[in-house]
């Protein structure tokens, strides 16, 4: 297990806005919400304060044809499949840019169909998506009636038209950028937006008169880096399947949450804000055809549900009806980031269990790793987020 890298310090405090459903429509002409003229095909608007990716699957045949990832900013209508449609079910999903804070929010429905989450693709959907190199993805079913055109828009809790959704699209970037936007009871000060994007078109070296679009992407861009440097971070290097989980304090007391299930080479950020404890605990668990592989290391005592779980209080598990596990302690001294990487020597053999460790209040944690103990792993470059587990929220 490997702590690969420590951050600055930058943090701000967020609050995600809660996700709406899917609103679907159909377009015969000009939309009432939509500036430009009608477009010929399937076309997807984004009525939310978010970058969203999206993926589209539709009717061949017998087959589904699966493609990806159609990038829409916050106030932005794309075609997503060209004319002529075919009548009858397609298929939709998205997801929130990774720049954004607070976890990866979805879009979609029941429908399982397969994604390359890394890259840009398109598929005749397979019977396995694994064996194939892909994952499975919820999608949302869309009858479409109309060979010429269609539209679906996806919104947010709070409904936002074209033009609301952009300038709160460039409020919440701003804030995952790392600038300060204060908001009263009347909303945020129009003043301060303007001066922080002043700011950030000076800094980015962006000129005065950049449109919308330019801002966004830029803005994008320098949130995603900043993203890359704060929070827990969790990489499979094993040959198998992980399934991990943290724990933390949380106020006076502790808090412990999981699953995040990853595939192979995959990465998730179960943690996007500055770490301001000094000590953080971390499970995994390696799939294998004998039985799961807990991590040798040593650990404390923590609870755990089958199901996914957040459960506050590591005390009297079993009389809660949750399970008791054993979290790893990571040191996170004077940084803001750190990622961890499980590699397959970190791993007992099945059926073996791991010993209890020191209380967190008696165990001397190294502030740094010694890369020369193998059971470690290697620092890499730079922190890798690959989404190629299924840590989307």
């Amino acid at each position: 297990m490997a702590l690969a890298r420590s951050f600055s310090n930058w943090l701000l405090a967020f609050a995600a806005l809660a996700l709406g459903a899917i609103v679907i429509a159909a377009a015969s002409g000009a939309g009432a919400q939509q500036a430009r003229a009608p477009i010929n095909g399937w076309s997807l608007c984004n009525e939310t304060s978010y970058v969203l990716e999206a993926a589209t699957g539709k009717p061949d045949g017998r087959a589904v044809v699966v493609s990806g990832w159609t990038r829409l900013r916050p106030g932005e209508c794309r075609l997503a499949v060209g004319a002529p449609l075919a009548r009858g079910t397609h298929y939709l999903y998205a997801r929130t840019s990774a720049a954004h804070r607070g976890g990866r929010r979805q879009w979609g429905g029941d429908a399982v169909l397969c994604v390359d989450p890394t890259s840009s693709f398109s598929i005749e959907n397979p019977p396995q998506c694994a064996a194939m190199g892909l994952e499975e993805r919820h999608f949302r079913r869309v009858q479409i009636n109309k060979r010429d055109s269609w539209r679906t828009s996806f919104s947010e809790a709070e409904p936002y038209t074209l033009s609301r959704a952009r300038a709160a699209g460039i409020n919440r970037l701003l804030a995952d950028a790392g600038y300060d936007l204060h908001e009263d009871r009347n909303g945020i000060d129009p003043r301060g937006i303007a001066q922080a994007i002043g700011q950030f078109q000076a800094s980015a070296r962006l000129p005065a008169n950049a449109n919308a679009e330019q801002l966004i992407d830029a803005l994008e861009t320098a949130a995603r880096r900043r993203a890359d440097q704060v929070g827990l971070t969790l990489c499979n290097r094993t040959h198998g399947r992980l399934w991990t989980a943290i724990a933390r304090r949380r106020g006076e007391g502790w808090e412990s949450r999981g699953w995040w299930q990853l595939a192979a080479g995959g990465c998730v950020r179960t943690l996007d804000e500055a770490l301001l404890q000094e000590v953080y605990y971390v499970f995994a668990a390696l799939d294998s055809d004998e039985g799961p592989r807990l991590l040798a290391a040593p650990g404390e005592a923590f609870c755990t549900s089958p199901a996914r779980f957040a459960i506050l209080g590591r005390e009297d598990c079993a009389n809660r009806y949750y399970n008791t596990q054993l979290f790893s302690p990571i040191s996170a001294r004077g940084r803001d980031g750190l990622v961890v990487e499980f590699e397959d020597r970190d791993f007992l053999e099945p059926n073996q269990a791991p010993r209890q460790a020191q209380t967190a209040q008696n165990a001397q944690l190294p502030d740094v790793v010694d890369d020369s103990d193998p059971r470690r792993g290697h620092a890499p470059a730079t922190a890798p987020i690959d989404d190629r587990g299924s840590g989307d929220e």
